[in-house]
């Protein structure tokens, strides 16, 4: 699976599942920009970008700051005159008491601003571009948008579910210029999105179990997006693709 010339801006790729999709795209020849705050991980990651005589294109940016997502779609659009697909993959987890938390509506508006509205200000810009060369999006959502697993992590689950509810209307809004619009859904990961909301506990003492007996790796997810942007997909638009190793069911027994 080639995506030679193919142009493919990647959020959230400083780390985790993020840094995983960059990788794999920049394997399959593609042209990638990856985005990121953490400006020395993102270096780290574009050096293990650095395949068949790619060089990815690093954008040290904040996504909720809608001078940085328009310098994000600018500065693609400079440099390579065309985007082709755009994984919004960035996104952040806060935990809080609903029924005490002096901060809610802090960690309310930084959540939805991250996971959210970030990610329809940078669809909104990149819709013309992805137009023209009948591109896809993929979303990174999460199983959380299905299932309230703790209370105090409500505010992540309420934005993923928003996440794949805009999905399913940009799918059916570009359906017919022939943009593919997608979500990907991960159960537990293994990632620091948990470390960078403060949480310390290990995966085993959160107590995640599924059926499978195994926690996700981010390159898993990796193949799912390189899978879903690819012509192998053609006929997939307004799908979650779910890889959680039977978390929800594991849930539900």
């Amino acid at each position: 699976m080639s995506f030679d010339s193919k142009v493919v801006i990647v959020t959230g790729a400083s780390s985790g599942i993020g840094a995983a999709i960059a990788i794999a795209f920049a394997k399959e020849s593609a042209n990638v920009i990856i985005v990121g705050r953490n400006e020395e991980n993102l270096r780290k990651v574009a050096k293990q970008c650095e395949i068949n005589n790619r060089i990815p294109y690093v954008i040290n940016a904040d996504i909720t700051n809608e001078n940085d997502t328009k310098r994000i779609i600018d500065e693609t659009i400079n440099k390579f005159n065309k985007l082709d697909i755009l994984v919004n993959n960035a996104g952040i987890l806060r935990t809080v008491d609903l029924s005490k938390d002096d901060n809610i509506m802090e960690n309310y508006d930084e959540v939805m601003k991250t996971n959210v509205r970030s990610v329809v200000d940078l669809t909104r810009l990149a819709t013309p571009f992805l137009i023209q060369s009948k591109g896809n999006i993929i979303n990174i959502s999460s199983i959380s948008g299905r299932k309230v697993f703790r209370g105090q992590n409500t505010l992540y689950c309420m934005s993923k579910a928003a996440l794949d509810h805009y999905m399913r209307g940009m799918a059916i809004t570009l359906g017919k210029y022939g943009v593919r619009v997608n979500n990907v859904s991960p159960g537990p990961v293994k990632t620091d999105i948990f470390a960078r909301a403060g949480i310390t506990a290990s995966f085993e003492e959160m107590g995640f179990k599924t059926l499978l007996d195994r926690l996700g790796e981010p390159e898993e997810i990796a193949d799912i997006v390189i899978f879903l942007a690819s012509d192998k997909a053609k006929g997939v638009t307004g799908s979650i693709y779910t890889s959680d190793n039977g978390y929800l069911l594991c849930m539900q027994q």
